[in-house]
């Protein structure tokens, strides 16, 4: 019995699309799965985006609360405690007027309209111990976002506070000049004046 080769043309003429389209294949499944992490990716990265713009969100809000909450006393030992229950207990019940309705509750913590001077000084007051974003700054004066980025821009310039641009958003930390705008040394000790003979 003779077998009989085909020629090498009719063998490279079927063996050849055979690998193409294995090859073919083989690039499609590949994008397809680049595609598809690309895409994860970009879920994951919104999502984690989301919940850091939640945590910033709490961070404020908490900051917030500690600044309305830092003349509360502390209670140092449970004698100490007993002693505080006494004292309440021993004070006479003050009638309290009842508030107005608050209708929004960022006027809750909105200070009373102040001039620039002031605002300046506030916020120098708030980033003296550490630093803040105009975000922390905004919910805790109860400014707009506009007028806090004005405010900010404009200690930049003045070289009261330096911007730290490394950190999205910036954060914003006083400068020596700024300390002594606020009247308070570079050793956190309040500078008096000289006094005058």
């Amino acid at each position: 019995m003779i077998v009989e080769i085909p020629d090498p043309e009719v063998i490279l003429a079927v063996v050849l699309p055979v690998f193409v389209g294995l090859f073919s294949l083989f690039v499609y499944l590949r994008i397809r799965q680049i595609s598809a992490f690309n895409s994860q990716n970009k879920v994951d990265s919104d999502r984690l985006e989301f919940y850091e713009r939640q945590l910033i969100d709490m961070k404020i809000r908490l900051d917030a609360i500690d600044l309305e909450n830092l003349s509360v006393p502390t209670v140092e030992s449970s004698k100490d405690f007993v002693r505080f229950e006494e004292k309440i207990r021993d004070k006479e019940e003050v009638p309290v007027a009842p508030q107005r309705p608050i209708s929004h509750p960022a006027q809750a913590r909105r200070t009373p309209n102040m001039g620039f001077d002031n605002v300046v000084e506030a916020v120098l007051g708030l980033i003296t111990d550490k630093s803040m974003t105009s975000r922390d700054i905004q919910v805790t004066l109860g400014r707009s976002r506009e007028h806090v980025s004005r405010t900010m821009k404009k200690l930049f310039e003045d070289g009261l506070v330096e911007r730290n641009t490394t950190t999205k958003p910036f954060s914003y930390s006083i400068t020596e000049k700024g300390r002594q705008r606020i009247g308070i040394g570079g050793s956190g000790t309040v500078q008096m004046a000289p006094e005058v003979v």
